[in-house]
């Protein structure tokens, strides 16, 4: 929890205590249902929780968006995020029926009132967003191809509706056919450790 505080030290009681709980019910589930390596769970807060929350860095959502999470995997970044934005409504998909599982069970035990989870492809889900959220699941081509018909057209925003990527390395040619609607944000503006200084947040306007 000492990098969460140090870069959200202003966190109200209740977003604290269950951004706390994080690392107890994920070690606890992870020993059940493999969904997050164990090199990765000694580093959770840094390389989950906080990678997640740095679109809450880059971005804060205006009550009523309508978010979801392709690929969440255990929930990230939706979890953390949902717990950031408690009056924005978060659907976390995957295709793999285990992982939804885990989240499901995560948002139960947090309380988390804004959050869906859904055992569904992309492609076959039918609903539409404000903002589409992912950590790096594909080539992102091929991911906004999957997303091109799921973001609403209306912005309330700051920045426009479309796909917000977390992603690392190097990637500039995968961009070369958006270049006039996309930008590209390096985590280590955001956050200092060494973790985070090949990441990065692509940011799609649809």
């Amino acid at each position: 929890m000492e990098l969460i505080d140090k870069y959200f030290p202003l966190l109200d009681k209740e977003k604290r205590e269950k951004i706390g709980l994080l690392g107890k019910i994920y070690e606890e589930w992870n020993t059940k249902i493999n969904v997050i390596s164990r090199k990765d769970m000694d580093h959770f807060y840094e390389r989950h929780v906080l990678h997640s929350l740095a679109i809450a860095q880059f971005i804060q959502f205006t009550d009523g968006t309508r978010i979801l999470d392709v690929g969440t995997g255990g929930g990230f970044p939706g979890i953390p995020l949902a717990i950031m934005f408690p009056e924005c409504q978060f659907q976390l998909i995957d295709s793999i029926g285990k992982k939804i599982k885990v989240v499901a069970a995560v948002a139960e035990e947090l309380g988390l009132k804004n959050v869906n989870a859904q055992q569904v492809r992309v492609e076959n889900h039918p609903d539409q967003y404000d903002f589409i959220i992912s950590r790096a699941v594909t080539a992102f081509p091929a991911f906004v191809n999957l997303c091109r018909n799921k973001i609403l057209p209306n912005n309330k925003n700051a920045i426009t509706n479309g796909i917000i990527y977390l992603k690392g390395g190097d990637f500039d040619q995968e961009l070369n056919e958006f270049k006039k609607r996309v930008s590209v944000t390096p985590l280590s503006n955001y956050f200092e450790e060494e973790f985070f200084e090949t990441k990065k947040i692509i940011h799609l306007s649809m």
